[in-house]
């Protein structure tokens, strides 16, 4: 963990310069005091980090000092350092660890292609906070030892013991056998097996976790995606699920798809509009998410929903009527 921390601060000082300590200290996540003994470390395994004294001093290392890292390609680094641009940092609580490995990055490129790649990553952005509507996207938060717990039981594969708090429900010690981690949409999920049944937990729900010394009892070769998609169809298919079918305005796409839990069909409609096929939690997440659309989205099947929307309109204009 040090060795890493001491690679990360020569790092910033070849790629920024001069720094001070308190800089040093707000990237690296530790104290003032900590930067100051790795200095110290650092100058006894001779590397040439010196101090700069008066008002704009700092640590900075002697001109020509470079580190040996193996390189990358422009192209490479490129699609390194646009990935890094996004939100990949709350990925499963590996926010310290992404920022060092794009300082190791920039650090592993040629001195030619240094500032062109990091010019050109910053002419993407990947995953921003709001869209066009200034609609801020909503990210799960999972305390940081929770992740780690998890984490850790994923990799070393062992059992986790996780107090898990499910819908509408007080929370309960669940021991689980973890495969894996997925996150969508700024979700994480955990995939896990209990009792030999398979399992999906909102990681969000999980309010502590603590790994077991037992092995988990999972196959040593795994296939996330396929299971992800047996997983999602399972979902889709059970419970009080509603499919409808529906036509909107193109424009207004978005904001379905947001809302919806799946969309299984779409074509062209003959005046320009869409036809969807658009699954819901139930009838009642159908009906809302359909009236938020007013005139641009009309509800084709079921009859029921047609039914509970034409009444709810019905309401709204009996209270809004002509009272002159």
């Amino acid at each position: 963990m040090r060795a890493d921390r001491l690679v990360s601060l020569v790092l910033l000082l070849r790629q920024r310069g001069r720094l001070t300590a308190r800089t040093l200290a707000r990237e690296l996540e530790v104290s003032t005091r900590t930067v100051l003994r790795d200095i110290e470390a650092l100058s006894a395994a001779g590397v040439p980090v010196h101090a700069e004294r008066g008002r704009h001093g700092g640590f900075a290392l002697l001109p020509g000092f470079r580190t040996e890292l193996t390189g990358l390609n422009h192209e490479e680094a490129l699609a390194v350092l646009t990935a890094g641009s996004g939100r990949g940092e709350q990925a499963f609580g590996l926010g310290s660890a992404l920022a060092s490995a794009m300082r190791k990055v920039v650090d592993a490129l040629p001195e030619s292609h240094r500032a062109t790649a990091s010019d050109a990553a910053q002419r993407f952005l990947v995953n921003p906070e709001t869209d066009l509507l200034a609609r801020r996207l909503v990210t799960d938060e999972v305390p940081e030892a929770t992740m780690v717990e998890v984490r850790r039981a994923v990799l070393a594969g062992h059992r986790l013991r996780i107090h898990y708090a499910a819908t509408g429900q007080a929370p309960q010690w669940r021991t689980v056998d973890p495969i894996g981690l997925v996150t969508v949409r700024d979700r994480a999920y955990l995939l896990a097996t209990r009792s030999g049944a398979d399992r999906t937990y909102r990681l969000s729900r999980v309010v502590a976790a603590e790994t077991l010394p037992e092995p988990a009892r999972r196959p040593n070769r795994v296939d996330l995606d396929r299971i992800w998609r047996e997983r999602s169809a399972r979902f889709l298919s059970g419970g009080d699920h509603v499919t409808a079918l529906v036509r909107m305005n193109p424009a207004r796409r978005e904001e379905l798809l947001d809302t919806a839990l799946a969309v299984r069909a779409e074509e062209p409609d003959a005046d320009g509009w869409l036809r969807l096929e658009v699954t819901f939690q139930d009838a009642r997440h159908a009906e809302w998410a359909l009236w938020q659309l007013s005139a641009d989205a009309e509800a084709l099947a079921p009859r029921s929903l047609r039914a509970s929307l034409r009444d709810r309109a019905a309401a709204i204009a009996a209270r809004y009527g002509d009272s002159s």
